[in-house]
């Protein structure tokens, strides 16, 4: 379990109440690193030194405490504690909602260069499309919890197959306001999740359901390559 363990690790949404107020930023970075025995002493802090500057920060800040950084600078914090044990999969669960959107930018481009660096693989949770089409490979979209198409980002940005997708993506902003679009206004509220809809979890919303949509749950099928879907439209 152990060993498990090391091979994933987190990168959690807020950058403040993440991180322990009463643990400097060294203990921070250094705690798996001395949990799993992987260094001590002045090999621990050489490590540690070594994890601050691949994510931009100085030797320095080991001495100080997360109130003292901002935003940002906490994110880079978490990275560094993640990173510290060499995982081979990181989550990263909305690790840039919380920040500016010139900082978000900074952050993203830090954890692709990581990325390329140590071979990493993320899981990434986000609500940003902007942010999900920068950094992802393959992505999944989920209405109340369950995944309704799973395909690459050039494939789901450009020829997307499930409704719900549709109407995300007709709701991204352009830089230009003059650019036509077709705007997809979805109708109803979300049901609750803990009582989901019978059938199709969102047939109650989708402009296109037929009566199967509300009686049969639609299964996940693969109609292009490597692109799957779970919509009886898709069938």
């Amino acid at each position: 379990m152990r060993a498990y363990r090391r091979e994933l690790q987190f990168v959690f949404q807020d950058p403040y109440s993440s991180r322990n107020p009463r643990l400097s930023v060294g203990a921070i970075v250094s705690e798996p690193l001395a949990n799993y025995r992987i260094a001590a002493g002045s090999e621990l802090k050489d490590r540690v030194t070594a994890i601050l500057a691949k994510v931009g920060l100085r030797a320095d800040a080991m001495e100080r405490y997360p109130h003292e950084f901002s935003g940002g600078q906490r994110q880079r914090i978490g990275i560094a504690r993640a990173l510290a044990i060499n995982p081979r999969l990181i989550i990263c669960d909305e690790p840039v909602s919380a920040l500016d959107v010139s900082v978000q930018a900074q952050v993203v481009n830090l954890l692709k260069d990581l990325q390329k660096e140590f071979r990493l693989s993320y899981l990434f949770v986000a609500h940003d499309l902007a942010v999900v089409e920068n950094i992802s490979h393959r992505i999944a979209v989920m209405y109340l919890g369950k995944i309704v198409e799973l395909t690459d980002r050039q494939s789901l940005f450009s020829a997307p197959l499930h409704p719900y997708t549709e109407a995300l993506l007709s709701a991204v902003p352009l830089p230009d306001p003059n650019a036509p679009r077709r705007r997809i206004i979805l109708s109803g509220d979300v049901p609750s999740p803990i009582n989901p809809p019978t059938g199709c979890r969102f047939h109650t919303r989708c402009p296109y359901a037929e009566a199967r949509c509300r009686v049969e749950e639609p299964a996940m099928r693969e109609v292009k390559p490597g692109h799957l879907v779970a919509c009886h439209l898709r069938g």
